[in-house]
């Protein structure tokens, strides 16, 4: 493979990197070594001239402005309003009964035992934190997988779950040249930005029936099936974003024996686990389906939902092979990826989530906090279906249940979204989620209203 470090030629002198203004905002010399004034020492002026306006265009002129992020956006908007009945259901960060940000028990625990034991801030190796690294693992597959216990794992520490998939990405465009990756239509905002910034070219495939706000497991399966062998198919391990439509256990042996059928590579998207049911296994399930198979694939970890660690970054990549040959040079490749994209990974999330991992008693409050925050998402879902089916009781809201984790696919078209946000001050993307986790029990009714008005008021 060519390298991928190249010689540079472009580290300045000093006197490049000097303003030019330098040496004249300098105090003048009769300040330090002659009291008198510069008239009284027939002194030239010393005061500096304005700069010189600049000559012509910018080189980077023709650049265009970029558009705003459909789901950041949301909450740079929320926050320039001033309705009082205002609500953000636009990010997926999740929230207290009071719309509060939330930082588990667990971590305040877990930092105050990483403050008393003085670690250093040293450089970590550019796979990570192997403590983290260890931990996510088990995490991912179970303390007794096979392929745990046979070394067929390569795992590298990385920027949380889009960090991870950069990795990956970057992966795919030097050993799988060529490779489409299939996205589910619709997908999280941002994984066709990785995939297309990584130079890899995606498509998509069917997952989400309109009709009946569920999932399309026949369009799904046919698209695999036309797909050329060996393409990549990125599958939402849990709770699917946007449309929190995940498939049954069921489906997903049908989806697997799809995928293995034609060779692709699954890769899996984690950013919910423990998170969507409350359940670290339950969570993991088709994942860990995967693996007892023996179908090879690629997962990336995030734990910025489940650890509330949304400003740490923590996450990893994996990919699980058939042998540990391949492991270990898979390994020492995405080693050198990450090294050319960030040299290595912080720390400090990843001994947090290490710390909470590996500690008995830390892990088990942490599955306790995680089961509280799914049950609140949970009961403010139940909530909004009760109060939907008040306000309308014509309509069939039963999907808003049946769908899980943190979002909810209502079904709403972008001019019904307009009407939310302009006429209700609810503030969502443009497809239709909304995040069930920045809604509270008092906001439940409004928002129920809101979104039978604009069905009802707008095509």
């Amino acid at each position: 493979a060519r390298s991928l470090v190249r010689p540079c030629h472009c580290v300045p002198t000093m006197s490049a990197l000097a303003p030019s203004h330098f040496l004249a905002a300098r105090a003048p010399v009769w300040a330090s070594s002659d009291r008198r004034s510069p008239k009284a020492r027939g002194a030239v002026n010393t005061t500096p001239r304005a700069a010189a306006s600049a000559a012509g265009p910018s080189f980077l002129s023709a650049v265009e402005q970029a558009p705003p992020d459909p789901i950041l956006g949301v909450s740079v908007a929320f926050r320039e309003c001033t309705d009082p009945n205002k609500l953000n259901l636009g990010v997926g960060a999740y929230r207290t009964e009071e719309l509060k940000p939330y930082v588990l028990e667990v971590v305040r625990t877990a930092e105050k035992m990483m403050l008393e034991a003085e670690y250093d801030k040293e450089y970590l190796p550019m796979q990570g934190l192997a403590e983290f690294n260890v931990a996510t693992t088990e995490l991912l597959l179970g303390k007794e997988s096979l392929a745990v216990k046979e070394g067929r794992v390569a795992t590298v520490q990385s920027l949380s779950g889009t960090g991870s998939l950069r990795v990956g990405a970057a992966f795919i465009a030097k050993f799988l040249p060529g490779t489409a990756v299939y996205l589910p239509s619709p997908t999280w905002g941002n994984h066709k930005n990785i995939f297309a910034d990584s130079g890899v070219e995606w498509k998509e495939y069917k997952y989400y029936n309109p009709a009946t706000i569920g999932l399309d497991l026949e369009g799904m399966l046919a698209d695999i099936n036309a797909a050329p062998s060996g393409s990549v198919f990125i599958l939402h391990g849990c709770a699917h974003n946007p449309t929190g439509v995940d498939p049954t256990m069921e489906q997903w042996h049908q989806i697997a024996d799809a995928i293995q059928a034609k060779g692709h590579v699954p890769f899996f998207d984690v950013a919910y686990q423990g998170f969507a049911s409350g359940n670290l296994e339950e969570d993991a399930a088709s994942v860990r389906l995967f693996a007892d198979r023996g179908i090879e694939f690629f997962c990336a970890q995030s734990y910025s939902k489940n650890l509330g660690l949304y400003a740490e970054r923590v996450g990893a990549i994996n990919a699980v092979l058939n042998d540990a040959a391949s492991a270990k040079t898979t390994l020492s490749q995405m080693n050198r990826i990450a090294r050319a994209m960030y040299s290595n990974p912080p720390v400090h999330g990843a001994r947090i989530a290490a710390t909470v991992i590996g500690d008995p008693t830390l892990f088990a409050r942490w599955n306790e906090e995680m089961g509280e925050m799914a049950g609140r998402i949970k009961t403010v879902r139940k909530m909004l279906y009760d109060d939907l089916t008040k306000v309308n009781p014509d309509k069939d809201w039963s999907f808003v249940t049946r769908q899980i984790g943190m979002f909810s696919f209502t079904g709403l078209n972008p001019a019904q979204v307009e009407n939310m946000t302009n006429k209700h001050a609810i503030y969502m993307t443009k497809d239709g989620r909304i995040s069930l986790a920045g809604l509270s029990q008092a906001k439940c009714e409004y928002l129920a209203s809101a979104i039978d008005d604009s069905f009802k008021s707008v095509e």
